[in-house]
């Protein structure tokens, strides 16, 4: 009896532990959420010195790529990026508009714990987020964190200002008033 019911417990435990992994969003769900009906091929993002030292501000470890891959149309960007949780890298998906995050989502989760990052009720606290200011890489807002998921929570918080910084770099941020003011 002893036995049974200690082996109910550890497959109710290891179903809970398997329940925050998994993959749930698809790179091409990302791209048809982002911009539905088109077929945008990717754009590149080649990275330099002082912004490899403002990515690696954000993130707050280095960065080694040389470029960052992303789609943009008008003044909307969508990014993929990876951060380490607690141990494991945990796949984002950002997609920014005029300056904010329209949406954020999980893609891919890998840790044990923390899962509960990937839900509406939670990631509907990006939205409308942006930068501080030009020179401050930081969220325009504070996030409530999840008890558990500290660490999660603060890789989708670097991700999300990552996002932020990088659509400041494309051409798909200035506004179309900003374009015209430029064309002589």
């Amino acid at each position: 009896m002893l036995r049974s019911v200690c082996v109910v417990i550890l497959v109710s435990l290891s179903l809970a532990v398997s329940a925050q992994r998994g993959a749930f969003v698809s790179v091409d769900e990302l791209r048809e959420q982002a911009f539905p009906g088109e077929t945008l091929g990717w754009q590149t993002l080649w990275i330099n010195k002082s912004q490899r030292a403002a990515i690696e501000s954000i993130l707050d470890h280095s960065f080694k790529s040389l470029r960052v891959r992303y789609w943009g149309k008008d003044q909307r960007t969508t990014w993929i990026f990876e951060e380490i949780g607690k141990e494991l890298p945990i796949t984002f998906g950002v997609i920014v508009e005029d300056q904010s995050i329209v949406d954020i989502v999980i893609m891919e989760y890998r840790e044990s714990r923390g899962g509960e990052v990937r839900y509406p009720f939670f990631t509907a606290q990006f939205k409308g987020l942006g930068l501080k200011g030009d020179e401050e890489l930081s969220l325009n807002h504070s996030v409530d964190g999840i008890t558990g998921a500290t660490l999660s929570v603060r890789a989708m918080k670097k991700i999300a200002t990552l996002a932020l910084f990088c659509h400041q770099l494309t051409p798909f941020s200035q506004s179309e008033h900003a374009k015209q003011a430029q064309i002589p």
